[in-house]
């Protein structure tokens, strides 16, 4: 990891539309494919502490379980109540078929 990324995934294990969890480093990040273009997020709320990979993706739009705030999973816009805190964002790219996030 010497340019501060790491491999999270290949790009056919996650459709566009699809969304999931990845841990690394003791970090819980939401990594989605909105339509063919990989964006990444914390996964957990900033309202309560609820994982929005086991919400709904439309777009970029991203529906917490628990309460229903809606976040944009490439900005990490809050962008519905409860939530009004953003969530933080990590850096994506592919390098052939691999899936990589900034770490930095």
């Amino acid at each position: 990891m010497p340019d501060g990324f790491i491999k999270i995934g290949k790009v056919d294990e996650l459709r566009p539309g699809s969304m999931k969890r990845v841990d690394i480093d003791g970090r819980r990040m939401l990594l989605a494919n909105v339509n063919g273009r990989f964006c990444a997020t914390d996964d957990t709320c900033t309202h309560e502490d609820a994982s929005l990979s086991t919400g709904s993706l439309r777009g970029e739009l991203v529906k917490c379980p628990l309460h229903g705030s809606r976040f944009n999973v490439c900005t990490g816009e809050a962008l519905e109540e409860p939530a009004e805190q953003d969530l933080k964002t990590y850096p994506v790219r592919v390098e052939g078929d691999n899936i990589l996030v900034g770490l930095v």
